[in-house]
Parts: C-alpha cells; structure tokens; sequence
C-alpha cells in the first residue's frame, strides 16, 4: 500500500472505500487516478463479480475484501466495517466513497474533504448538478430522479441537497453514528437522509463527471431504474 501512504504526519488519516460489480476494465484507471500521496489506503470491495475486478485491484496496490452478497449498500458496509475495526493508531478519520466505474475524478478528491478538514462540514457530496457533466454522463432518468430525490428531501427534510452523487467525503465517527442499514440501491440517500435528521453539517462541492467504462448496473437496465427508483423514494419516506 505505499503507494497511498500520506507524506505528512500532520495530515487527517483517509481510507477510500470502493463498492465494484464487474469493474475490471475501469477500476486500475481509478486507483491510479487517487492523489499521490493523499490517502493512507484504499479499499476496493469486490461485490460478487464475475470477472477479473478483485485481480486488477489487487494489482493496482489497493486492499481487497471480497463481499458475495450483491448489493452497494453490502459492499460499503464491507469496507466501513474494515476500516472501523482498525486499532486506533491506524484509523482513518475520514472516509471518502469513490464508484469503480471510472465516471468520477478521484483527482478532485483534495476538493471534496477540504471543508472537513477545515471544520466546516462533517459530509461532503460531490455534486454532479453543480459541476461539469460531459454529454451523456447521466441517463435522463439519473438526472430526473436525482431532482425528484433532492426536492422530496428538502420538502421532507429541509435538506438542501443537488445530487445523490456516490462521490462523498464523510468523519468516520459521524459516518458510524448515522448507523446506515441499506444493503442496495437507497444506500446514498439513506445516508443523506439521516445525516439531514440528525442535523449533522454537511455541504456539496462541484465535481466533474464522465461518460462511466461499461454500461451502468442500475440506470443501464429498465430493471435497475424502476427497483433504483422504488427504493430511493420508499427510503425517503421511511426515515421521517
């Protein structure tokens, strides 16, 4: 893991955790794209894929941790579970979530955990609304239900969010005292939701946004968009 060991004593300890489904063609482009130097290790939860993901990222000097039962929400529990039963010498005080898609830019990173390192957030989403999308980043169903998501979400909750972007920077004590439970699709808003009813500080910083390597496991089906789009509402509604 050397390659990810911070160079300065004074910095906040990261972990990166990332959920991949069948990621092999794109996850070493993410992990060499992380900053040099910035983060102390990165955790790449290989979730029951079929190819060769857990290989590339092994090769790629990430840590690994196999997750059989599909499902991101599964997958980020893994890998927070991991870096939560880390003796205190060597636990991250920040964990940022990063997809294995190549879509995001892991370079942008420093930008996204600054307002935590300043104190003035303890989350950070990485908000695509805000930023740049290159064309066809986003399915015009992604786009029309992340507005939905955030609208019912400040209706609801007063929470002034643009995105569901998987993007995010968050404390590991606050991240552990949110005691997130959802196993699949209504993992991002979950953790939204409860960060808004628990009134945990968080802010959105504007991040750039790619065409995704393969094709999507949730917008890329009729299938993924209408279960996606079920449970990220019935998750809304269930937190009130």
């Amino acid at each position: 893991m050397g390659i990810f060991v911070p160079t300065t004593a004074s910095m906040p300890r990261i972990n990166v955790i990332i959920p991949a489904y069948n990621e092999e063609r794109s996850i070493a482009k993410v992990l060499h794209a992380i900053p040099a130097g910035y983060v102390e290790e990165v955790i790449v939860v290989n979730n029951n894929s079929s190819d060769n993901t857990a290989q590339a990222a092994a090769r790629a000097g990430a840590t690994v941790l196999d997750e059989p039962n599909a499902g991101y929400g599964n997958a980020c529990l893994k890998g927070i579970a991991y870096a939560a039963a880390k003796p205190a010498a060597t636990r991250p005080d920040i964990i940022v979530f990063l997809d294995g898609d190549f879509s995001d830019y892991p370079e942008e990173m420093p930008k996204l955990v600054q307002p935590i390192v300043a104190g003035q957030a303890e989350m950070v989403i990485g908000s695509r609304a805000l930023g740049r999308r290159e064309a066809g980043a986003m399915m015009p169903q992604q786009i029309f239900g992340n507005w939905l998501a955030t609208t019912l979400l400040h209706w609801l909750y007063n929470a002034r969010f643009t995105d569901l972007g998987p993007f995010r920077a968050i404390r590991l004590d606050t991240l552990l005292a949110l005691d997130m439970r959802d196993r699949n699709y209504g993992w991002t808003v979950e953790m939204q939701a409860r960060a808004a009813k628990q009134k945990i500080r968080y802010t959105e910083v504007p991040v750039t946004y790619r065409r995704r390597i393969g094709t999507s496991k949730v917008s890329g089906t009729v299938k993924g968009t209408v279960l996606a789009g079920y449970k990220i509402i019935w998750t809304i509604f269930k937190y009130l």
